[in-house]
C-alpha cells in the first residue's frame, strides 16, 4: 500500500514545531528575569518541562493533530485557539502550584507570544501543505468502487481542488475480483477506497471486498447517495451499547446559538444602515430614477425561513418586465439596464437586504434565498433541498462565496453543489464561519472577481 511514513515525519515536525514555539516564548520571559540563583533556574526549567507535557496531554484531548485533508483554515484556526485557551488555563493553574515568578510576572506577554507564535507556525504549515499538494507531492492515491450521482460531484471536486492531495485511479476490472484488485490496490499504493452506500455486489462480494481492503490497509470511505437518503436527517445515537439513529440537532437549532446569530445582524445591520446605508441608498435612487422609468427598489417574493414567504427588497436593475418573477438572469439579458450593470457587478443591487436583516426576515449570512419558481421547480428532484430552511435565509452564502452561482453549466450538477454548500452550513454554522464568509463576500466585491 502508498507508504506513508513522510506524512507522519510531517506529523512529527508540526508537533516539534509547536513545543518550541511554547519553548521560545517562555524562554524569551525567563530571559527577562535577571540574576536567577540556580535553584530559580532549576524550577523554571522543570515549570517549561512541565508545559511542554501538559500541551502534549491537552493535544490528544482536543485533537489538535487530527487534521484532515480536507480541513479548512476556519477549522484550523478555531482547533487551535481553541487548544490555546485551555493551555493557557493550564499555566495559570501551574503557575499558581509552582510559585512560578516568570508566569505570574509575564502571563500578558506569555499569552501574546504564544498566540502569535503558534497561529503563525499553524498558518505556514497549512499554506505549506495546500502549497505542496498543489504541486503533486504528500498525496494521497485514492479509487471509487463505483460510480453514482454522489461520487460524481465528489470526483469533480477532487479535481478541482489539488491542494487536497487526492489523486484518482480508476479501476476497470471487475471489482468481485479479489485477485485483480488486490494486485491493482498494491501497484498503485491505493490509500482510500470510495464505496457509495447503495452499491450492490452479488453473492455477498462486497464482504470480501471489505475484508480485503482490511487485510491490504485500504481506508474504506463510503459515500451517502444525496438522491436517494435521507443522511442529513439522523445523528447516531446510543441506548447504552446500541446505536440508534433520531432526528438530527444543528447548531443554530439551540437558542443560545440563534439569539447569538439574530444579535449581530441586528448590530450588523443596523450599523451599515446607518453608516452606509444613510448616503448610499439616496444617491443609487437618484441614478436608477435617471437611468429608467419605475421604482427605485424591487420587491421579489421568496421563501424564507420555515418556508415562509417573505418579500427581498432589491435595488431594480432591470426595466419593468412582466418575466422579473418567474424568468431567471440570462446572459446578456437585455432587460438589465445600464446602471443596473453596474449595479449588479458590484452587488450594490443586494444591499437593501439589510432591511430584511434588521425586520428578521433575513441574516447577514444563510443560504440565498431563491426566486419562486425556482424552488418549486428544484425542490421536488433535490433531496433535502428544503433543509436550507431551517435557518434564515442570507445576503450572502457559503455555496456563494464558493462560486456556486447562477444558472449556468450544468445545472443538475451545479444545483447539487449548491444545495451540499447549504446543508454544510446549517449543519456546521459557527461564528468564525459566518466572519470568514463575510471578509471573503467582501473581498470578491472589492477587487470584482465573478465566477
Amino acid at each position: 500500500m502508498q507508504n506513508i511514513r513522510y506524512s507522519r515525519y510531517l506529523k512529527s515536525f508540526v508537533i516539534f514545531m509547536d513545543l518550541a514555539a511554547v519553548a521560545g516564548s517562555f524562554l524569551f520571559c525567563l530571559s527577562r528575569e535577571e540574576n536567577l540563583s540556580d535553584s530559580e533556574l532549576e524550577l523554571n526549567l522543570f515549570t517549561l518541562a512541565l508545559l511542554l507535557v501538559v500541551w502534549l496531554l491537552l493535544s490528544a484531548r482536543t485533537a489538535l493533530y487530527n487534521i484532515p485533508r480536507t480541513t479548512t483554515y476556519t477549522t484550523l484556526l478555531e482547533k487551535t485557539v481553541s487548544h490555546l485557551i485551555l493551555f493557557l488555563f493550564c499555566i495559570l493553574l501551574i503557575g499558581k502550584a509552582t510559585l512560578n515568578e516568570v508566569i505570574s510576572g509575564y502571563k500578558f506577554e506569555l499569552s501574546l507570544l504564544l498566540f502569535s507564535s503558534i497561529i503563525l507556525v499553524k498558518t505556514a504549515v497549512f499554506l505549506m501543505l495546500k502549497y505542496i499538494r498543489k504541486k503533486g507531492l504528500n498525496h494521497r492515491n485514492v479509487m471509487f468502487l463505483s460510480d453514482n450521482q454522489s461520487t460524481c460531484i465528489l470526483r469533480n471536486v477532487i479535481a478541482e481542488r489539488p491542494d487536497y492531495g487526492l489523486q484518482v485511479y480508476d479501476y476497470h476490472g471487475d471489482p468481485s475480483d479479489g485477485t485483480e484488485l488486490k494486485k491493482f490496490w498494491r501497484s498503485n499504493g491505493i490509500h482510500s477506497l470510495f464505496v457509495p452506500i447503495d452499491y450492490n455486489l452479488p453473492d455477498r462480494a462486497d464482504d470480501r471486498i471489505f475484508r480485503l481492503a482490511e487485510q491490504e490497509g485500504v481506508k474504506m470511505i463510503f459515500v451517502p447517495s444525496v438522491g436517494s437518503m435521507d443522511f442529513n436527517a439522523f445523528s447516531l445515537s446510543y441506548f447504552d451499547t446500541q446505536p440508534i439513529l433520531q432526528p438530527a440537532k444543528y447548531p443554530l437549532d439551540y437558542f443560545a446559538n440563534l439569539t447569538l446569530k439574530r444579535s449581530l445582524d441586528i448590530l450588523f445591520s443596523t450599523v451599515f444602515l446607518v453608516v452606509i446605508g444613510s448616503w448610499l441608498f439616496p444617491l443609487v435612487v437618484l441614478l436608477i430614477r435617471m437611468d429608467s422609468k419605475g421604482p427605485a427598489f424591487f420587491v421579489q417574493k421568496r421563501y424564507g425561513y420555515r418556508n415562509e414567504v417573505f418579500g427581498c427588497l432589491k435595488f431594480r436593475t432591470m426595466v419593468v418586465n412582466k418575466e422579473s418573477n418567474s424568468a431567471t438572469t440570462r446572459h446578456n439579458d437585455s432587460r438589465i439596464t445600464r446602471i443596473g450593470r453596474f449595479l449588479r457587478k458590484t452587488n450594490i443591487d443586494e444591499m437593501p437586504q439589510f432591511i430584511n436583516v434588521f425586520l428578521g426576515d433575513m441574516s447577514v449570512v444563510g443560504p440565498r434565498p431563491h426566486m419562486l419558481a425556482v424552488d418549486d421547480r428544484y425542490k421536488p428532484g433535490i433531496s433535502r433541498y428544503n433543509m436550507r430552511s431551517r435557518v434564515r435565509p442570507g445576503i450572502t452564502g457559503l455555496a456563494q462565496v464558493k462560486g456556486f452561482r447562477g444558472d449556468t453549466g450544468n445545472m443538475k450538477l451545479e444545483m447539487k453543489k449548491r444545495i451540499l454548500a447549504d446543508i454544510y452550513y446549517v449543519k456546521n454554522w459557527s461564528l468564525s464561519l459566518d466572519l470568514v464568509i463575510i471578509f471573503k463576500t467582501v473581498y470578491t466585491t472589492l477587487v470584482g472577481l465573478k465566477k
